[in-house]
């Protein structure tokens, strides 16, 4: 099931930092793989994918360059995104954040679900 869109535009940045953080990728792997990871929770299309990227590039969170391709793309290049220094920056400043705003949501439902006698 994929994620609500009022919730992927929030975190998309922060995952595809994540995924960033581990090697450098190129669009259509970040795609799979956040797909996935993420058991098709995070299904991003090509069209929400590029202009979170250019936003982290523009702020200089990522960088691109080019690599020749393969049989895969018959000879024409690929673009590979890579974290930079502040974009790791931020990446901790989001997990940080993302961490404190996720207890708290937890704990709120948790506290209604109690009153209610709710049983998950």
């Amino acid at each position: 099931m994929a994620a609500g869109k009022n919730l992927v535009p929030g975190s998309a940045q922060m995952l595809l930092l994540r995924l960033l953080a581990e090697r450098d990728m190129y669009g259509y792997q970040m795609i799979e793989e956040l797909a996935q990871r993420s058991n098709d929770t995070f299904a991003l299309k090509a069209g929400t994918l590029y202009p979170i990227l250019h936003a982290l590039e523009a702020d200089g969170s990522i960088e691109s360059y080019e690599q020749p391709g393969g049989a895969a793309t018959a000879g024409k290049p690929r673009r590979y995104y890579r974290i930079t220094r502040a974009g790791r920056g931020a990446l901790e400043a989001q997990q940080t954040e993302w961490r404190r705003v996720s207890r708290a949501i937890n704990a709120v439902l948790e506290t209604m679900d109690a009153r209610a006698g709710v049983v998950l």
